[in-house]
């Protein structure tokens, strides 16, 4: 029977094997109840929670936490990996116009959703990082806006007209390449920068010794002054949700601070050098 007195926190989170054992109710608490939102896409619950706190805790991109954080909007980041995954395969090129590899990317059209999407940060990392792209002689186009207002696009990237689409820009030649998330267009056509992102990726992790990272959970300022055990007690059902999945051999849902120390660092050093955030944020400032 469920406790009439039970503390009831909204919550918005994807469905992941670690997460679907609380939201079918396998593991619960005796004194917390976790009413889950559902919003689809998530990313569409991470501008709300941002401006408006509208949920009382969030999945949330993490270059959208870090301007959050630079910006002082009252989140707090809890540990708790939701979604990792390699980022070699995100940016695509439409192969019927020619070939396209990472050397070739300098002066031309790349299409982002958003400039502060954390898979584009990532993939962006990863070019300028390891295959010596100077990202400035790149010209981005932009989607939308980020989820944080005070955090605006670097000088130089432009916004694509509201009826234009990505993926019709790119197979029309309107754009070189485009960065996608985790729904990539299944047209033959496009066709991956980086050739054979699966042997890429397996290199990058063998020198990294990590998947990247997008999305953790926050919760609103408020809730962790008024109420840190139910801040608490919500990481604990977390951690019980990842107990509960099945094992697999990477680790695509680290949780803890220092398991995910070396991938908060570097993607922080990433939004550094891209000027996601108005100045250098250290590790132990995120908490």
């Amino acid at each position: 029977m469920a406790n009439p007195s039970a503390t009831t926190l909204r919550v918005a989170i994807g469905d992941y094997p670690h997460t679907l054992p609380l939201k079918r109710g396998e593991i619960v608490s005796p004194w917390l109840k976790l009413e889950f939102i559902e919003v689809k896409p998530l990313y569409q619950a991470f501008k709300p929670m941002v401006r408006e706190h509208a949920y009382d805790a969030s999945e949330m991109a993490l270059v959208t936490y870090f301007q959050a954080k630079d910006h002082d909007k009252g989140l707090a980041l809890l540990p708790a990996a939701m979604l990792a995954r390699f980022q070699h395969g995100t940016i695509l090129f439409n192969a019927e116009r020619g070939a396209l590899a990472p050397n070739d990317l300098p002066g031309r059209r790349i299409g982002v959703r958003s400039y502060s999407q954390t898979t584009g940060a990532w993939i962006r990392g990863i070019l300028q990082n390891d295959y010596g792209i100077d990202l400035g002689e790149v010209q981005w186009v932009t989607f939308e806006d980020g989820h944080v207002a005070e955090a605006k696009d670097p000088p130089g990237v432009i916004r694509a007209r509201p009826d234009q689409d990505i993926t019709a820009m790119l197979i029309a030649g309107e754009l070189d390449a485009a960065i996608y998330g985790a729904a990539l267009p299944k047209d033959p056509r496009l066709q991956s920068v980086i050739k054979n992102p699966e042997a890429a990726a397996k290199s990058w992790y063998a020198k990294h010794g990590l998947v990247p990272v997008n999305h953790m959970v926050v919760v609103a300022d408020e809730l962790a002054g008024s109420n840190p055990q139910a801040v608490a007690e919500l990481y604990r059902l977390l951690e019980e949700g990842k107990k509960a999945a099945p094992a697999g051999g990477v680790d695509t849902a680290p949780f803890g601070k220092e398991a995910n120390r070396r991938c908060l660092e570097l993607l922080l050093s990433y939004c550094t050098q891209q000027k996601l955030i108005s100045h250098p944020i250290k590790f132990d400032e995120l908490w």
